[in-house]
């Protein structure tokens, strides 16, 4: 018996005039077109977490949300060749809920459209028992890849986002099946 799988869209950047969002809604478009995904947001900009990774009622029901979800993806930018400050902490706040669990990424940036960000990401991911996506979606010179309505005709982004998904709900789907049959021993 074949059910949705549960997707978190974490939005990573927080700066007040941020791009994020418009890389963000035309994501969310293109995943909620999907029948597989139940999607969600988690947007960093508007979910307190504290940097000193205490405990509280947000943290605890920040990672309720990542305890349900089958898969993630992460938009992210990129600041100075890294990932947000803000990502790490998101992280960092939880520890078994992210584990065996699948994560892809959408990059948007300057003339590296975020990639060595991905690239980053990718080592942290793997520490905490992720399995990380092969492909990713990635907009290099990204303000000018969307028009004022927020779609964008970058084709190699559009087929990225495709293969993307498909590979993402398989993981999804192998690694639910997994979790619920032999419990990971991380």
């Amino acid at each position: 018996m074949e059910t949705t799988l549960r997707l978190e869209v974490i939005v990573a950047s927080v700066r007040p005039e941020r791009f994020a969002p418009v890389v963000a809604e035309w994501f969310l478009r293109t995943v909620r077109a999907r029948t597989e995904f139940d999607t969600g947001v988690i947007d960093l900009a508007h979910t307190p977490l504290p940097v000193e990774l205490t405990e509280n009622d947000e943290t605890a029901a920040y990672r309720a949300r990542l305890r349900d979800a089958d898969a993630f993806v992460v938009v992210t930018s990129e600041y100075n060749h890294g990932y947000p400050a803000s990502l790490k902490t998101a992280f960092d706040t939880a520890k078994h809920e992210w584990r065996a669990k699948p994560i892809a990424f959408v990059s948007y940036g300057g003339l590296s459209g975020g990639l060595r960000a991905v690239e980053q990401l990718r080592q942290v991911v793997a520490e905490i028992h992720m399995v990380s996506v092969r492909e990713t979606v990635s907009f290099h010179q990204a303000k000018k890849r969307f028009d004022e309505t927020g779609e964008t005709r970058d084709g190699a982004a559009i087929d990225a986002a495709e293969r993307m998904l498909r590979q993402l709900a398989w993981w999804a789907r192998t690694l639910r099946t997994a979790r619920t049959t032999d419990p990971y021993p991380g």
